[in-house]
């Protein structure tokens, strides 16, 4: 029996010692399940809204009793008895008791944590890991599951029939183990130093397993550890886990990662791709790119060809917030220079919202979107901006925030949704390495499934669309 029986919510700590909402959902039968809510540090303007107390003598405004109210109230009461096995139509009461465009009044975060706690309360009844139960959410947002013929079709959360699903090809017949994109040296709004940009990542990709990518990752950042102490910089790291040292250029943040790459015996290009995450909004100002620890403001068709250069210069194959979330001509311009050669990523552009997400696709910018669950705030929001991506060829990155927990349900829906890649911060702080342990189960999982044959990791075919 998979109706609801019982909905709870608490404030808890995420990895900045902020308060977030943890939601629990129990079912009749007795299956169970929790999940927390991240919060991001550098947020796109139009993302759904994460409800704060505000109130200055707690938590230094932070609290997040408001939003555990609305759960253990309004929601609680909306769900009970509702069948926790149909997750869109959960989600659509969950939006519709909202009311808002932008889940302000209930709070994206109560309503994220109540909908991810019911993914992992039905995968508990149905006695399956969360990753082979998202399979099946999955397929049917992707239409595989239309209703019968003479059935009224049912609206999904988008807007969308779910008679008439967007054109979205076959989903592979086996899931794949995302590449992982590992923040190892931190700048911009994730670390106290003068480097501009916010990430730094490496992508192992010359590997035949995620095992043996986590490995190299790991020893690269061990690696580059030892390269800054011999350059006498910091190895203080940062929110997510990364080092932030006060290099003199973010092109030295290049170098130095280029240094740890050979120190650890590997190749950068072949073994190991470079990755960047821009985000360039935080800098965008009065139309200028202004880099401040480089002295330099810049035009965007000069930072379009600052980019450029780097990506000729160095292994670059992926760049996210390229350009700033309302600069959609620099957008424009930035994806005719690089998009055949680079994964071009939109995160503040995009937000998670498949109906943003359409606009940019219409406009033709960017060929990748970075997938947030907190920016959207629902589990069927989350897996339709995938679905969408996949219909139109674009890439999708499975994403954490820069406020994380020890919840590692982002790992199950990359592999669930076959995601090529996901995005979960640096080989430190266990709300990172969390994310990565829990990859390293399924792929024992999958291998389990599949005596003989070895979980397929995605590595570099999850660019085979780019000419690099």
């Amino acid at each position: 029996m998979t109706q609801i029986a019982k909905v709870h919510a608490r404030e808890i700590l995420d990895s900045r010692g902020n308060p977030t909402l943890e939601a629990e959902v129990t079912l009749a039968d007795g299956s169970f399940g929790r999940a927390m809510v991240p919060s991001g540090a550098s947020t796109g303007t139009k993302e759904a809204v994460e409800l704060r107390d505000g109130d200055k003598t707690r938590y230094l405004g932070k609290g997040v009793r408001q939003a555990v109210e609305n759960v253990n109230t309004a929601i609680a009461k909306a769900l009970e008895g509702f069948d926790a096995a149909d997750q869109a139509g959960l989600d659509r009461r969950l939006i519709d008791l909202d009311g808002t465009e932008n889940k302000g009044r209930l709070g994206a975060n109560a309503l994220l944590g109540v909908s991810l706690a019911n993914a992992h309360a039905v995968a508990a009844s149905r006695r399956l890991p969360l990753w082979q139960s998202l399979i099946e959410v999955d397929a049917a947002i992707r239409g595989a599951a239309a209703p019968a013929s003479g059935t009224p079709a049912r609206p999904s959360v988008a807007g969308r029939s779910q008679a008439q699903p967007l054109p979205i090809g076959q989903r592979p017949s086996a899931p794949a183990l995302p590449v992982p994109m590992m923040n190892i040296i931190n700048g911009g709004a994730h670390a106290d130093n003068n480097v501009d940009l916010q990430e730094f990542m490496i992508l192992p990709v010359g590997m035949d397993s995620f095992s043996e990518a986590l490995r190299a990752g790991t020893e690269v950042f061990h690696a580059l550890k030892s390269v800054l102490k011999g350059h006498g910089l910091s190895t203080a790291v940062g929110d997510e886990g990364g080092f932030a040292p006060d290099l003199r250029s973010n092109e030295e943040a290049l170098e130095t990662i280029l240094e740890a790459i050979g120190k650890a015996g590997y190749k950068a290009g072949e073994d190991i791709l470079l990755g960047l995450d821009v985000a360039s909004s935080e800098f965008f100002d009065n139309g200028k790119y202004n880099l401040t620890g480089e002295g330099k403001r810049l035009t965007p068709d000069q930072f379009v060809d600052f980019l450029g250069n780097w990506c000729a210069q160095y292994p670059i194959i992926t760049i996210e917030d390229g350009m700033a979330e309302d600069d959609w001509s620099g957008w424009k311009q930035l994806t005719e220079a690089l998009g055949n050669k680079v994964q071009l990523v939109g995160d503040d552009l995009f937000v998670t919202n498949p109906k943003i997400f359409r606009e940019g696709i219409e406009r033709g910018v960017g060929n990748a979107i970075l997938i947030k669950v907190n920016q959207i705030g629902t589990l069927t929001e989350t897996l339709e901006a995938i679905a969408m991506a996949d219909a139109n060829r674009y890439a999708a990155v499975v994403s954490h925030r820069s406020g994380e927990t020890e919840d590692t349900t982002i790992a199950d829906i990359a592999v669930a949704t076959s995601a090529t890649q996901i995005k979960t911060g640096s080989l430190s702080r266990s709300d990172r390495v969390a994310k990565y342990n829990q990859l390293l189960r399924i792929e024992e999982q999958l291998a389990l499934m599949n005596p003989g044959a070895a979980a397929k990791y995605a590595g570099r075919s999850a660019f085979v669309s780019l000419n690099k």
